[in-house]
């Protein structure tokens, strides 16, 4: 029995999400019938994470358990004749039994993109949220750095989370502007049910003016989500890496 990992990327939005669901198309879904049609086994793919609908992903990962004697690094070909195409294994390969994608996952990099400008671009609309009015960079920056390290992230917690401790750390929040995009890296050894959009929306509140520069520490300390900004739109938000030991 081998054991194959899986780095996947997805558009989002032509799914109702990671996880299977009786009556909605999955990611999760659509991979393990690709797997079941390629090895004519029933199997379990176990994911790195559960993202929701609207939320991409670059590099997903996953791994199921298979008897095949195909080669590890063919499956990605075999997989994504049997996918449709807005989801694609970019790589399988061959791992420990024992490995998980979910539980031996050491951090998690996610990127989300803010589309500056009066006018959305076409181009970039599926893959960003347009924000019209303009925002303090520096502001957002400043804020940013508060919200890096251990914390009680509670009030970036979206109802309905099944957390057992709102505490997480996050290693570094990081800007870049290309043109009018503006893209902020999240990387950290855990996120919350919408921590990311949350964080991103309250960002953003710091950085047009609604929140005051320094309100950061405040709202993480008040632990009411309440206190925190929007929840950015999916759409803007990709997975982009799972870290691992090696």
């Amino acid at each position: 029995m081998k054991n194959i990992g899986l780095v996947v990327a997805y558009r989002g939005d032509a799914f109702a999400g990671w996880q299977i669901q009786k009556n909605a198309e999955t990611v999760e879904g659509d991979l393990k019938q690709a797997v079941e049609a390629v090895t004519g086994e029933r199997v379990t793919i176990y994911g790195a994470g559960r993202t929701d609908a609207g939320v991409h992903a670059r590099g997903q990962r996953a791994n199921f358990k298979t008897a095949s004697r195909i080669p590890p690094d063919r499956f990605a070909y075999a997989l994504n004749a049997h996918l449709p195409e807005a989801v694609r294994v970019m790589q399988s390969f061959e791992v420990p039994v024992a490995f998980h994608s979910r539980y031996d996952a050491k951090g998690k990099c996610y990127t989300y993109r803010i589309y500056r400008g009066p006018i959305a671009d076409p181009l970039t609309a599926d893959f960003s949220w347009q924000v019209s009015y303009s925002l303090d960079v520096d502001k957002m920056r400043a804020a940013a750095a508060d919200a890096v390290g251990t914390h009680d992230f509670k009030s970036f917690q979206a109802a309905g989370s099944s957390a057992k401790t709102s505490v997480r750390r996050v290693d570094r929040i990081d800007f870049a502007e290309d043109g009018p995009m503006l893209i902020i890296r999240y990387i950290g050894t855990g996120f919350l049910y919408n921590m990311v959009r949350i964080l991103t929306g309250t960002l953003v509140a710091i950085g047009s003016g609604k929140f005051a520069p320094d309100a950061m520490a405040g709202i993480i300390a008040a632990k009411d989500r309440n206190a925190a900004g929007v929840t950015a739109p999916a759409k803007g938000l990709e997975l982009t890496r799972v870290y691992y030991t090696k």
